[in-house]
């Protein structure tokens, strides 16, 4: 009897039908992941945000102005009405995980103050943008 040393070409044939009906099935779920992280990596950041507002606030008695923006929780803002027991409520700000700054507006219409992301389109105003008061 001969020893074998090696595949033959039907055997390598049905590991490569059978590597490739799995990835079929696996790569789909991978890449549509991508995205739904990005969306709850943002929702993280806007919570973040919103409990150093809410800091801010409580020291200080109002929220930022739009003006003053959401650098006024990195630094101390130096347009009025300037706080008066400010201190440093975040380290830096992050950018939304498609690279945009957060948009802040304050007051707000419908709530204390607007606080959300473009979304994965970068354009404010369309269905796809994320904010802190969206459940």
């Amino acid at each position: 009897m001969r020893n074998r040393k090696g595949f033959t070409l039907l055997e390598l044939l049905v590991v490569l039908v059978i590597l490739s009906l799995l990835a079929a099935l696996v790569v789909p779920n991978i890449i549509g992941r991508s995205e739904e992280a990005k969306i709850k990596t943002t929702k993280v950041q806007l919570k973040e945000i919103k409990r150093a507002l809410e800091m801010y606030r409580l020291d200080n008695g109002n929220y930022p102005t739009t003006e003053q923006g959401l650098k006024a929780l990195v630094e101390k803002p130096k347009i009025p009405p300037e706080p008066k027991k400010w201190k440093q409520y975040m380290e830096s700000l992050p950018k939304d995980p498609w690279g945009n700054d957060y948009i802040y507006i304050y007051p707000s219409e419908k709530h204390p103050f607007e606080l959300k992301s473009k979304g994965p389109d970068g354009e404010l105003g369309t269905d796809d943008d994320i904010s802190v008061w969206d459940k």
